[in-house]
């Protein structure tokens, strides 16, 4: 920790792994449009094999870059970052971003409009302009669980159904939420370092709903800005939708794990097991009587993440971290 008295509003960090030229495109929007706030840019290269590294180290001598030797994850690379920063702040932004119409002034100055939340986040949409919801989500809960499992969740508009997502918002209002996505959240580096930073048995996806939950408990009131509007493509190095899937459901069920104790966790995760098995039955049984070979393809899917069930049905353990290091382009990207 840097004992010496913070000169910066911000701290900037970004993880990126195998996304060159998205990560090259983050950075130089971040160079572009933070023109109010005094600010420094970390990136952490959790090993490319893509050349990141040197592209970042050529193209932006400024920015203070860390290159591992190996994948800490999203949540390990970004404690290294957050050990070497100096802002009064921390922003945590994905590499598969592009900072709009100077978002971080915008969220920066909200923060410092409105200091008592301590957790913020902004608007995100895709590259075509359409909302992005993942910016922000609700605290998973049993009912949030039945939704999925039953396939309830499906009426993403219905914030009854949809209380996650919390179905309905366009995220076009300030408004307090339960969970600020870390692609783009900022946080007072002081409740960061009493919080200490992410929890690693986080190796990514959820790590940054467990940092809100765990903020929650300490006062802060994590809130959305909707002034403040990135680009989030999303996913952007998880080519394979079962990988993702099996990332996804191992931060979802540590998450319950260390949040709603030994029989919310026993039955969130018989919850999550009936999700995919709902699926692969009714996607394959819907495939059969349709001949729709998308709803076969579908149904195969879910039925090779059954198969891989215990990469994912423990939570993050040491065989499934030991898969993701090593797995194709694992996402630097978080979930939700």
């Amino acid at each position: 920790m840097n004992s010496k008295a913070p000169e910066l509003d911000v701290s900037i960090l970004i993880v990126s792994y195998n996304t060159r030229e998205m990560t090259l495109a983050t950075i130089a929007s971040v160079f572009e449009q933070a023109q109010g706030a005094r600010f420094e840019v970390i990136v952490v290269d959790n090993a490319s094999s893509d050349g990141s590294a040197e592209a970042i180290a050529s193209r932006f001598p400024q920015v203070k870059l860390i290159a591992s030797q190996e994948n800490l994850g999203f949540g390990g690379g970004n404690n290294l970052a957050g050990e070497a920063a100096r802002g009064r702040r921390i922003l945590l932004l994905n590499p598969d971003t592009v900072v709009l119409d100077h978002a971080i002034d915008r969220l920066c100055a909200f923060a410092d409009a409105h200091p008592n939340h301590g957790v913020w986040g902004g608007r995100t949409v895709f590259a075509d302009g359409s909302l992005n919801p993942a910016s922000c989500w609700g605290r998973p809960t049993l009912w949030s669980l039945v939704c999925l499992a039953s396939g309830l969740r499906a009426l993403k508009d219905s914030p009854i159904f949809n209380p996650e997502g919390y179905g309905g918002w366009r995220r076009d209002s300030t408004r307090e939420v339960d969970i600020v996505a870390g692609c783009f959240l900022l946080i007072d580096a002081d409740l960061w370092r009493r919080l200490g930073g992410f929890d690693l048995a986080f190796f990514m996806y959820a790590e940054e709903a467990d940092l809100c939950l765990r903020a929650h408990k300490l006062g802060a009131r994590p809130i959305i800005v909707p002034e403040a509007t990135i680009i989030h493509h999303g996913h952007a190095s998880e080519p394979k939708q079962t990988d993702m899937r099996i990332k996804l459901f191992a931060g979802r069920i540590t998450l319950i794990k260390r949040h709603d104790g030994p029989l919310g966790a026993w039955m969130g995760t018989r919850l999550y097991v009936a999700a995919v098995l709902v699926r692969v039955l009714g996607l394959g049984l819907l495939g059969r009587l349709t001949g729709a070979k998308r709803l076969r393809e579908a149904a195969n899917a879910w039925q090779d993440l059954w198969a891989r069930r215990e990469l994912w049905i423990h939570g993050w353990n040491d065989a499934g971290v030991a898969w993701a290091r090593t797995a194709s382009r694992p996402a630097a990207a978080t979930g939700g």
